[in-house]
């Protein structure tokens, strides 16, 4: 069976309101940031892991009245209403409900317990599983849920758009300690001021898993610095500390400790639950979330979610291209025949906000020509560019995991970045074949030539972006030239419903002839202009060795 995964949903969602812009607004001009963030994340989550048994936890009681009684200061300091003994901001209060009716439209379940918090849940969840379990959570504290005898990770958002996972077999290496029990109990003896939580004055995360290594728990280390200990890290003025504040670190334990029989409601061997298309379209309308939506609903084909009955039909695992996770891809090289340039910075960019970048060190001079493009010298790659090797083998292990989930990738002109790509790994990595590793590619230039065919002027990114009301703020940056590729690409599909109705394979086999047809033309062209000889290439998404193009 599939990975159990159960998200940390109230960590999400603030982290989301507080990182994603608030100028993403509904039509009521309410912000929907945190919506759109918490969707997201989800959607990612099912594609990691091919499973879309996902359970969507919430804190019933963010201050359990369980936890209070034995530390009333526990997350008192958060409480910005006092009379409503709430902490949540009412910008972010309001979206909730616009996220609760998305997440049970798609047969995500929420699940929450009165009187806890999202991690009892969690924690009951995981004990119960017999599958493979997943914690997707920014929290610490969830790592004292990890054990050596059970098949449980923690997945914690990093920058970028990254996610590391932590097993118990990560944690001697991460934090000191051998299992969560052990590490909550440093966590403890560390404190943590935002929960209320004081820990012991003047230890640390270092000192504390330097005495847990040495005295083995925390009932070993009290009972060291009672005895007078001076070793292992105990210094008389330490030991003071341990055994004066040895009843607040036993409730600080306590306090920690997540229940793990809490009535949850979820029967996780029916998981996942049924899709209810009408209904996700009723919640998200005027919300300015589709994109998020479709994203998700996506993930949820990739994952084999059909819809439930009488509520219209789902398609199958090969949705239209635009319903894809859409990335942008643009290269800036050392020149512009795609046999000898080589790369000097990479991007990939995911809406709203994840980019990856890469610069190289190419192995070779940036011709004047070219810093002149893209503002980056020889000396600067040289002296701050990862080898060249490097971003080839990533750039190819990021599109073969695109290619895995279902996603498409698009560029503008992106023959040229992927004939570019094709020869740097001849180059730099002979085990390897690019046209193997590709998802769908959708190529900007291609489409709008076939959908605006007879508009004069130049078929540039920048005149491109122009044409169809694209921002381009940066032109030759890596980055920006993929964000403006995308955002193309969803201007073009709003033009065209034909085209935006094709799935990624069949997208990919209409720009091919598209290609050939649009190479046709052009070589014609040349010839009776005068060049008799002109050969114009018309291979896509990768080009033949004999090129009269190069990138526009």
């Amino acid at each position: 069976m599939k990975p159990l995964v159960l998200v940390d949903t109230p960590a999400l969602y603030y982290r989301a309101f507080y990182s994603v812009p608030d100028s993403i607004v509904n039509d009521e001009g309410q912000p929907v940031n945190a919506v759109r963030g918490v969707l997201d994340a989800i959607a990612q989550m099912i594609r990691r892991f091919s499973s879309a048994r996902v359970v969507a936890t919430m804190d019933a009681d963010w201050r359990p009245a369980f936890r209070t009684a034995i530390m009333p200061e526990y997350k008192a300091a958060r409480i910005k209403d006092e009379e409503a003994g709430t902490e949540i901001p009412p910008e972010l209060d309001a979206q909730l409900p616009i996220l609760r009716a998305v997440l049970t439209a798609a047969g995500i379940p929420i699940a929450e317990a009165d009187g806890t918090e999202a991690d009892d849940v969690i924690a009951t969840m995981a004990a119960e599983s017999t599958t493979p379990v997943v914690i997707v959570s920014p929290d610490r504290d969830l790592l004292a849920l990890l054990d050596a005898d059970r098949d449980v990770s923690v997945l914690r958002p990093r920058k970028g758009g990254e996610w590391e996972a932590i097993t118990a077999a990560d944690l001697p290496e991460l934090y000191g300690v051998e299992s969560g029990i052990r590490y909550r109990e440093l966590a403890a003896l560390r404190g943590d001021p935002s929960d209320g939580l004081p820990g012991a004055a003047g230890i640390g995360e270092k000192t504390a898993s330097t005495l847990l290594t040495n005295f083995g728990t925390l009932a070993g280390i009290v009972s060291a610095a009672k005895a007078g200990v001076k070793t292992g890290g105990l210094s008389p003025k330490r030991a003071t500390t341990i055994v004066d504040s040895e009843e607040m670190l036993a409730r600080t334990v306590e306090v920690m400790t997540c229940l793990t029989d809490v009535d949850h409601g979820i029967a996780l061997d029916a998981l996942p639950g049924s899709l209810d298309t009408a209904a996700l379209e009723a919640a998200a309308h005027g919300q300015n979330i589709a994109r998020s939506v479709e994203n998700l609903l996506a993930a949820l084909d990739s994952a084999g979610v059909s819809a439930s009955p009488n509520t219209g039909e789902r398609p199958g695992a090969e949705v239209p291209w635009p319903r894809a996770r859409l990335i942008g891809f643009d290269l800036e090289t050392t020149g512009v025949d795609p046999d000898t340039a080589r790369i000097v910075t990479a991007a990939l960019v995911e809406e709203p906000d994840r980019v990856e970048m890469w610069l190289a060190d190419p192995g070779v001079e940036i011709p004047e020509a070219a810093r002149a493009v893209h503002g980056i010298t020889t000396e600067y790659a040289q002296a701050n560019g990862a080898p060249a090797v490097e971003v080839v083998t990533a750039l190819c292990t990021a599109l073969a995991g695109f290619r895995d989930e279902g996603a498409v990738v698009v560029g503008h002109n992106i023959v040229y970045d992927l004939s570019v790509l094709d020869a740097e790994v001849r180059r730099h990595r002979p085990d390897l074949e690019l046209r193997a590793l590709l998802p769908a590619i959708v190529d900007t230039f291609v489409l709008d030539r076939q959908v605006d065919r007879y508009r004069r002027g130049k078929r540039t990114l920048t005149a491109t972006a122009e044409a169809w009301g694209v921002d381009l703020l940066d032109a030759h940056d890596a980055a920006a030239d993929a964000r403006a590729a995308l955002d193309i690409s969803r201007a073009l599909a709003m033009k065209s419903t034909e085209i935006a109705a094709l799935t990624g394979p069949e997208i990919m086999a209409a720009q091919g002839e598209w290609k050939r047809a649009q190479a046709a033309d052009l070589q014609a062209f040349l010839r009776r202009k005068g060049n008799a000889d002109a050969v114009v290439d018309g291979s896509w998404p990768i080009a033949d060795e004999d090129r009269l193009q190069s990138r526009p």
